[in-house]
């Protein structure tokens, strides 16, 4: 079982900047892919990055402006968000994917664990 909690959201001015944090429970964190989700207001929750041991991926949206990285030492992710723009206002969720793949899913079902949100807001 894998318990995660998500935090560092908050209102941003549109060129600003803002890092996630999700702190993961467990002692077998390095281990699983661990991923970011966006769901703005009236959308369907959709794929922001992912991460597994030493790959990244993202979608083409946030490419650029995005970063996500990990550290197993603590047993955190991050999502590192500069150049916001008001279309990146969403909450915020962190997923964890327990598998043996190499590659890195953009699919909601394919992640066994997720957070409880953290809201963005970009203002214009």
């Amino acid at each position: 079982q894998v318990q995660l909690v998500e935090t560092g959201g908050g209102l941003v001015q549109a060129g600003g900047s803002l890092r996630l944090s999700c702190a993961a429970s467990g002692r077998t964190f390095s281990n699983y892919h661990m991923g970011w989700f966006r769901q703005g207001p009236g959308k369907d929750r959709d794929f922001v990055a992912g991460i597994t041991w030493s790959r990244t991926y993202y979608a083409d949206s946030v490419k650029g402006r995005f970063t996500i990285s990990r550290d197993n030492a603590k047993n955190t992710v991050y999502l590192q968000m500069n150049s916001l723009k008001p279309e990146d206002t969403a909450v915020y969720y962190c997923a964890a994917r327990n598998t043996f793949s190499s590659l890195i899913s953009p699919s909601l079902g394919d992640y066994n664990y997720w957070g409880q949100g953290t809201q963005v807001t970009v203002s214009s």
